[in-house]
């Protein structure tokens, strides 16, 4: 089944300039970009992304960390996109990420990781709809 899912480089990522190997990550996996935009995630926009975590001790780092810079926001579409993009982004935590994943070969850090997926069909939609209000979808 087709789907179509949110990817984030997060400030750090791009900080890196890790965005050209994010996105050709995908395309080699036979994955394509719909729609990308580099721009600065608001304190509005982090915490409606973020809205599952608020309460926990992490929160705030994280609402810190993704709006302290700029970040690269892509709606990737594909077979089963959601599962494979997880798979290929590696474990959150980046000392538990396979070598071969974007976060087992680039993450330095569980709060402050270079990207985000993310983890369901309806998690991606919701999340696409905060980066992308226009509907995550290339217009000419």
């Amino acid at each position: 089944m087709i789907e179509r899912t949110l990817v984030l480089v997060k400030p750090s990522g791009v900080a890196r300039g890790l965005v050209g190997e994010v996105i050709s990550r995908m395309e080699r996996r036979g994955l394509t970009i719909k729609v990308a935009r580099m721009l600065i995630v608001t304190p509005d926009m982090a915490v409606r992304h973020y809205a599952e975590h608020k309460g926990k001790d992490f929160y705030e780092e994280l609402v810190e960390h993704i709006t302290s810079a700029p970040i690269f926001a892509m709606v990737v579409e594909g077979p089963s996109a959601v599962k494979i993009v997880r798979g290929m982004m590696g474990a959150a935590n980046p000392l538990e990420a396979d070598p071969g994943t974007v976060r087992g070969d680039f993450g330095l850090d569980m709060r402050r990781n270079v990207v985000h997926s993310a983890d369901s069909l309806a998690s991606a939609e919701r999340e696409i709809a905060i980066f992308f209000p226009e509907g995550g979808e290339l217009t000419v």
